[in-house]
C-alpha cells in the first residue's frame, strides 16, 4: 500500500511538472513570424476564380520559399509597415491599357510580422493589374 501511494504521488507530480512547463511556454524565435502566400486569381472572387500562380514568402528570420526573388520581396513588404495597400502605385502613365474588363484579382493571405493578414486587390485586367503593380517585387513571380 505505502510503494502504491508513493507511485501515485510522484505520478502526479511528474504530471503537474509537465502542465507547469506548458503553461510557461516560451517564443522560439526572437522575430515575430511572417510567412505570406500570394497569389494572383483569373476573375474577381478569388475565392471562386482559377488561380493563375503563387508563390510562398517567408521573411523571418531569412528570406525564403518559393518566391523567386525573397529577399527584394521582404524588402518592398517591410517598407509599407503593414499597409499592404501601399503595395499599390499610381498606374504608370506612359503605359497604355485596353478598356476590357477581364478582372484579376491578387491576394496576401498569412501571418505578417506577428499578425494575421488577408488582402486582396482586384484590377480590371491584367494590363492594369501589371501597370499599378509598377515593378512591385512582391507580385513579381
Amino acid at each position: 500500500m505505502r510503494h502504491r501511494f508513493a507511485a501515485v504521488s510522484a505520478a502526479a507530480l511528474m504530471c503537474l511538472a509537465g502542465a507547469t512547463g506548458m503553461a510557461e511556454a516560451k517564443p522560439t524565435s526572437l522575430y515575430a513570424p511572417s510567412a505570406m502566400v500570394f497569389s494572383v486569381t483569373q476573375g474577381d472572387d478569388a475565392a471562386a476564380g482559377t488561380v493563375l500562380r503563387a508563390a510562398t514568402l517567408s521573411c523571418m528570420p531569412s528570406a525564403q520559399g518559393t518566391h523567386p526573388d525573397p529577399k527584394a520581396a521582404c524588402t518592398t513588404l517591410n517598407s509599407t509597415g503593414g499597409a499592404f495597400d501601399r503595395l499599390l502605385a499610381a498606374p504608370d502613365v506612359n503605359r497604355a491599357c485596353p478598356m476590357h474588363y477581364a478582372p484579376v484579382t491578387v491576394t496576401a493571405d498569412g501571418v505578417w510580422q506577428g499578425g494575421r493578414v488577408s488582402w486582396k486587390h482586384t484590377f480590371a485586367n491584367s494590363c492594369t493589374m501589371s501597370a499599378t503593380l509598377n515593378g512591385n517585387a512582391v507580385f513579381a513571380f
